[in-house]
């Protein structure tokens, strides 16, 4: 093969290959663009994207770290020091007692230990309350799971009443602009007046206004449940258009107060305010903890080195040899003794000095609480407010979760009677629509009571799609009290 050969021959893999990268990067493009999200997506991403999920986690890692903390409280403390110090100046040689400027060097070092005996069970009691606290945390953040989900799918429903909306909407436009085209082919004919005409091309003008109204509502519900779900790119974000029928929920043959019952077990906001209850229940017992008398025990190692000159011998003075120092009574003679001056060397090895100044102490140390400003008997006091203050947030968590079930089976009882009159609405003007048509096909009825019977026949449909999602995200709350997940039949 020739060079130029070889050269095209390169080129043009070159090229093939770059063609192929650019049609995997637009198909992949285009999937992502396509992709439209189920409820089951939309929630499993929000629970593993939202910020307060993640606040919520991680106050459940703080919560573990205090656990460890009450682990530690059981273990003896250990610290280790050293020191070595200079110090220069006029100071008193202690191998001459004379005061002289010298540069001396110390080292110290030393082992601490101490341990709690007995704390007034307050080391026991802390670490009881750490491991509530994990289960509060684990509970709190089970909670905002819980209405993250329930907030996702009612963002969800939101969308599809929009975009069911807008169909309602479109049709009537399309309606209108067939009405507008018959009533144009009647005055041409000369069976309606032109005013006719005047009046259903402003039915179609507000027609398209409210298609153009219905699009921005459904954006606007798009972009609600993308920012819910923390989408960074959420231009082409859309759902499912799955169309999710009406059906009986078993939970709605329950009674009240079986989904109440039910809810007491399952819901997390009661198992936070029991929780919270035992925890301050635990800060009780350790606030009378510190009204206790206190044992601890410890133990100390020290040894030290000193950078001076030592005395190693003496040698006598030659200067002054002897000295007086008495007479012997009776004969007057006197008693001399030799006169020595010290033989300085070298400091002893530093690891010798610190074997051999090396000390121990150890024992025990009893504390016992008398009197300091009331400061223990204080907060006692307010543990034992804190805890009736728990009690009453655990009846009333009892109370609230009652109203709201109360309250949620009334409404979707309430959704289901609107939902099905809504139906039988939109039935009735249906047949009042199409007789409408009729009469004004023959002329016996004006261009005006016609756009008013339309009007009410897409009223009345979007009345309907209101009322069924409604319907549905009532019932969804029912089971979602009754400890059935977040799902929607997709």
């Amino acid at each position: 093969m020739q060079p130029k050969a070889v050269l095209h021959f390169l080129a043009m893999r070159k090229i093939n290959l770059i063609v192929a990268l650019l049609l995997v990067s637009v198909s992949v493009s285009f999937a992502q663009q396509g992709k439209k999200w189920t409820l089951k997506e939309c929630v499993e991403y929000a629970l593993k994207n939202n910020i307060q999920i993640k606040q919520s986690e991680l106050d459940l890692q703080l919560s573990a770290i205090d656990k460890k903390d009450a682990i530690g409280a059981f273990l003896p403390s250990l610290n280790a020091n050293a020191n070595h110090s200079w110090n220069i100046g006029l100071n008193q040689n202690i191998t001459t007692g004379l005061l002289e400027n010298q540069t001396t060097q110390f080292t110290s070092a030393g082992i601490n230990a101490g341990i709690d005996i007995y704390k007034g069970l307050q080391n026991q009691n802390q670490l009881r309350r750490s491991k509530l606290s994990i289960i509060a945390s684990q509970y709190r953040l089970d909670k905002m799971r819980d209405d993250i989900s329930l907030n996702v799918a009612n963002a969800f429903l939101q969308i599809l009443f929009n975009k069911e909306n807008l169909k309602v909407q479109k049709q009537q436009l399309a309606n209108n602009e067939r009405l507008m085209t018959r009533t144009q082919e009647m005055v041409n004919a000369g069976s309606v007046p032109r005013g006719d005409l005047a009046d259903m091309r402003a039915t179609v003008a507000t027609s398209q206004k409210a298609v153009v109204d219905a699009e921005n509502l459904l954006m606007i519900s798009k972009l609600s449940l993308a920012q819910l779900l923390q989408l960074d790119d959420f231009k082409d974000f859309d759902v499912a258009d799955n169309d999710y029928e009406v059906s009986e929920s078993p939970v709605m043959l329950q009674t009240p107060e079986a989904i109440f019952d039910k809810a007491k077990e399952a819901r997390n906001e009661i198992k936070i305010a029991r929780t919270n209850l035992l925890v301050a229940e635990r800060d009780v017992k350790i606030s009378q903890g510190a009204l206790q008398p206190n044992l601890q025990g410890y133990y100390s190692f020290s040894t030290r080195a000193a950078y001076t000159d030592r005395v190693i011998g003496g040698i006598q003075d030659p200067d002054n040899p002897t000295s007086v120092i008495g007479t012997v009574e009776g004969t007057g003679q006197n008693v001399v003794q030799q006169n020595f001056i010290p033989v300085l060397g070298k400091y002893e090895p530093i690891f010798d000095q610190f074997s051999e100044n090396k000390g121990h102490n150890f024992g025990l140390q009893l504390s016992i609480p008398i009197l300091n400003g009331f400061a223990a008997r204080n907060n006692v006091e307010r543990s034992k407010v804190a805890l009736e203050r728990s009690k009453i947030a655990f009846s009333q968590a009892e109370l609230d979760l009652e109203r709201n079930v109360y309250q949620a089976f009334v409404d979707a009882k309430n959704a289901l009677q609107a939902y099905e009159a809504a139906l039988v609405a939109v039935e009735a003007r249906e047949l009042a629509f199409n007789y409408a048509q009729e009469r004004y096909n023959v002329g016996m009825m004006n261009s005006f009571d016609l756009n008013q019977a339309q009007t009410l026949y897409v009223n009345s449909q979007s009345d309907a799609v209101r009322a069924k999602f409604d319907y549905i995200f009532r019932v969804k709350v029912v089971e979602f009290y009754f400890g059935i997940p977040i799902n929607i039949t997709e």
